[in-house]
């Protein structure tokens, strides 16, 4: 017996092996592309967030330091130094609670402003639920099956002899 190899039935072209393998070099570089740019993406949204951010930072520090120059200047206008200032550039004087004269008038009561102060909040209205949603297991088996009327036959719509 001999042994002859016989050529195999179908060898690709030479060209064809070349084409498959420039299409998955292909393939392999749009993966690539594909998940470069996409990290370009994130990566784009995320400093643009970075820089929102530090704007926001940048503003609330401005804000902070407004509302500290405005608390500073309230406190200076309000010193006893500056009142008494204001004071006398009105043409005004200090009177004591003591030698001060009182008007009374009629219909007004100071408790009318506590009143108005410390009002009550109204009540907001309270959630009613069905009985359907509010009765257990128990109850509606209780109301469906063992208060069954005795006379099973009988339809309530019917006239009685």
């Amino acid at each position: 017996m001999s042994t002859i190899t016989q050529p195999p039935a179908y060898k690709q072209a030479p060209w064809r092996r070349q084409i498959q393998i420039v299409g998955a070099f292909m393939l392999v570089l749009v993966i690539v592309a594909t998940i470069a740019g996409l990290y370009l993406s994130i990566s784009g949204r995320a400093a643009a967030a970075g820089r929102r951010i530090q704007q926001l930072e940048m503003r609330e520090h401005a804000l902070n330091l407004e509302i500290n120059d405005l608390r500073s200047h309230l406190a200076k206008i309000s010193s006893s130094i500056s009142l008494n200032e204001r004071i006398g550039s009105l043409n005004m004087r200090t009177v004591d609670p003591h030698t001060a004269i009182y008007l009374e008038v009629p219909g007004y009561s100071p408790d009318l402003r506590k009143g108005i102060e410390k009002a009550p909040l109204p009540e907001a209205p309270k959630a009613q639920l069905l009985p359907e949603y509010t009765s257990s297991l128990w109850d509606w088996l209780r109301d469906k099956i063992w208060t069954i009327s005795p006379n099973l036959t009988e339809n309530p719509n019917e006239a009685q002899p």
